[in-house]
């Protein structure tokens, strides 16, 4: 659940109009039965659906992928090869409209002989885009050589994102215009006021993104993958899902538990139907709190670096002068409290962001308020950044409105958040506006998926005891959902997207149980990765961020 929360649902000029842009039309076909036994009877998808994937699935086979240069507008480098595969608009509908789902891949390194697939990644979300991953071939990351000789790494844009039949909610430039509210409220007129925001975002979703909105679910987002791996013409799925991307992965598991030849879920979302989605999101709230304490005390211990505070509580009191200067007076006319939030909340999403966002905030005290702008300021003329971002903000929105069913009182959501706040301030209400258009969504709520499955290999789990996106108990509790599946667990450990940073005792079972499709009797437990080391240029920071990034965020 990889997003800006501090990207409140923004109010906009909602322009209507439906969604065309991406759907086609194609013959009908016969396919053969090639789905797991549950998606065969139906039991969870319905047996229209269930036979839908199964006739998308073998026409994606027959055709296969055309793999050419990628476009130059989208931005991948030299040595990935883009394609598309097209799937359903309605899965219970398989001859009817059709999307086109964008993907891209890198191939292996060590031949044929070694060759054992293609390993498809999804960063997370909802609404994140896969087509960087595969750059980590020609990239030659360290990390992921050894993998890179058996597997072409698989990158795509999911529905509705990106290049995959794109939808909106608001005009992307009107949506991240500055300084927008306090999400923290002060009065009942302050929330009023967000609530009617979000009421027009959620109105915008319908009129920007017509017929493709309320297809946009994680079920069938499970279904396009199983497209995709036939597109690809692989028998199985090699997967790699993170953050949101594992509850993709959990569903999958779910619909087709024969179709798994490795997975691996990494920071991983509650599955439990209690807490999809509105639970889930409470639980981030106090797990954001967290680990802002564990980044407070960081920031302590290396005052002579970055003279913020010599105490975590020092560094508290530092963090809410900043807060209401920006309130009462924006940082460069647009950075106020929730673009604050865009900045800061980085830090507690990821270890790499730590020095980056002290050095900027050490900046700032020195008299030097640039680097914060550049950080919390939106840029009017990056007007394609804009629209992914808006892009993002908007699916991610969608697919957690349609999976689940919202409370639908405004007391609830009042009184859970008011709670909640006086405990653990940093994120609560800006979490709340980020998610309460579900409260008041134009098309019909589903119920989640009941994750209980046998899968035909084990899934290799791993999760840090201290992630804020995806709080720790969401591992344990997949991981008793999915029989013979193996959990390695970071202890001590905060960091979101955890595969990707180095740490041998994780680093070589990803490896292995990739490679040999080995894993451990019995879970383990790791020591956690390396703390981060202080940088006191921003420029230096930022830079040593940018290096160790993984494409796990929502721009």
């Amino acid at each position: 659940m990889n997003r800006r929360k501090a990207a409140i649902a923004a109010a906009g000029t909602i322009a209507a109009g439906a969604l065309t842009a991406g759907l086609i039309s194609v013959p009908s076909a016969v396919a053969e039965d090639s789905s797991g036994p549950q998606a065969r009877s139906g039991k969870h998808a319905g047996a229209a659906e269930a036979r839908g994937v199964r006739k998308a699935a073998a026409r994606a086979a027959r055709a296969g992928i055309d793999w050419k240069d990628c476009p130059a507008d989208w931005g991948i480098r030299d040595g990935v090869q883009c394609g598309w595969v097209t799937v359903p608009l309605d899965y219970a509908k398989p001859n009817g409209k059709k999307i086109r789902l964008a993907v891209d891949r890198a191939r292996s390194t060590g031949g044929t002989a070694k060759r054992q697939g293609s390993l498809v990644y999804n960063p997370g979300g909802p609404g994140g885009s896969g087509l960087y991953f595969p750059a980590r071939i020609p990239d030659k990351n360290p990390l992921w050589a050894k993998a890179a000789t058996a597997y072409d790494f698989v990158g795509f844009d999911p529905r509705g994102v990106g290049h995959s039949a794109p939808v909106s909610c608001a005009d992307p430039q009107e949506w991240v215009k500055a300084p927008k509210a306090d999400p923290v409220p002060d009065s009942e007129a302050d929330k009023r006021a967000q609530r009617k925001l979000a009421k027009e975002y959620a109105d915008g979703c319908q009129e920007r993104s017509g017929e493709l909105l309320p297809q946009l679910t994680t079920p069938n987002a499970a279904r396009d993958l199983d497209v995709i791996r036939a597109a690809l013409g692989d028998k199985k799925l090699n997967y790699l899902g993170v953050s949101y991307g594992t509850y993709m992965g959990a569903v999958y598991a779910e619909l087709f538990p024969r179709h798994i030849r490795r997975m691996i879920t990494d920071s991983i979302v509650n599955p439990s139907r209690r807490k999809i989605w509105y639970d889930v999101n409470l639980d981030q709230d106090v797990a954001f709190q967290t680990r802002w304490n564990d980044w407070k005390k960081w920031v302590a211990e290396h005052d002579d670096v970055y003279g913020i505070g010599s105490t975590p509580e020092k560094v508290e009191a530092a963090w809410r002068k900043l807060r209401a200067t920006a309130k009462k007076h924006p940082i460069g006319g647009k950075v106020g409290p929730a673009e604050l939030l865009g900045v800061f909340q980085s830090a507690p999403y990821y270890d790499s962001a730590w020095a980056r966002v002290a050095s900027v905030w050490s900046a700032y005290l020195n008299g030097d308020e640039q680097p914060l702008i550049d950080a919390g300021a939106p840029d009017m003329s990056d007007v394609a950044g804009n629209k992914a971002s808006e892009n993002g903000n908007a699916v991610y929105n969608a697919v957690e409105c349609n999976d689940a069913k919202w409370p639908s009182r405004w007391r609830t959501w009042d009184r859970d958040n008011t709670r909640l706040h006086a405990k653990y301030p940093f994120l609560t209400w800006a979490n709340a506006w980020m998610n309460y258009p579900c409260a008041v969504w134009p098309v019909k709520q589903h119920r989640p998926l009941e994750i209980r499955a046998k899968t035909s290999y084990p899934v290799l789990m791993v999760q840090a005891t201290r992630d804020a996106a995806t709080p720790y108990p969401g591992g344990v509790e997949l991981h008793k959902r999915l029989k013979g599946s193996r959990l390695i667990t970071e202890k001590g450990a905060g960091s979101h997207g955890i595969t990707n940073l180095k740490n041998p005792c994780i680093n070589e079972r990803v490896d292995a149980y990739l490679l040999q499709g080995t894993v451990d009797r019995k879970d383990v437990t790791c020591a956690p990765h390396a703390t981060p080391e202080p940088v006191k240029s921003p420029a230096k920071a930022a830079a040593k961020a940018e290096a160790a990034a993984v494409p796990t965020m929502v721009p």
